[in-house]
């Protein structure tokens, strides 16, 4: 939104890592913008204002990076993000997707409202063996090792099959 100043706003019930991980993912696209096709001022005089609802369960954890990107990506570009993925990583000031915990919890949440398609990080997919078959059924889990491969996932129709888990 219009602002006098460039200014990162961070509301809900955030703990310290969740911010750092949305100024990490700022930092991140704001020095790789061209490569998203995002206009060099498109920060200028803006306030970025991610907000995370508060719900029951305050959110503090490293797992929140790579989304947090992507939505910064599309809001700054008018790119839609495809509404049946979920993403789950944080991200490096390089964009480099980090191994989370809690995969299983976060397919099986990912499952239970319906979603099919669901990024996770690449070093995460040696757990993917310990995470029983009903879980995974009927979800297209995609391992990304970077920011540059969930944004191909996140806007096109088309995936790459090559990179997709056992279902």
């Amino acid at each position: 939104m219009p602002s006098n100043t460039e200014k990162l706003t961070l509301t809900g019930k955030l703990g310290d890592v969740m911010k750092e991980s949305a100024t990490a993912a700022l930092s991140f696209v704001r020095s790789n913008h061209k490569s998203f096709n995002i206009p060099d001022n498109f920060y200028q005089k803006k306030e970025i204002h991610v907000h995370v609802s508060e719900g029951a369960i305050p959110k503090d954890g490293p797992s929140a990076g790579v989304t947090i990107s992507i939505a910064i990506i599309s809001a700054a570009s008018n790119m839609k993000v495809n509404g049946n993925i979920a993403m789950t990583g944080e991200v490096n000031l390089r964009g480099k997707v980090l191994p989370i915990g809690g995969l299983k919890e976060k397919l099986l949440a990912a499952k239970r409202i319906g979603i099919t398609k669901v990024l996770i990080p690449q070093d995460n997919l040696k757990d993917i063996e310990e995470i029983s078959q009903d879980i995974k059924n009927n979800l297209e889990i995609y391992p990304v090792k970077d920011v540059f491969e969930a944004y191909k996932y996140s806007f096109k129709t088309t995936t790459n099959k090559n990179s997709k888990t056992k279902k």
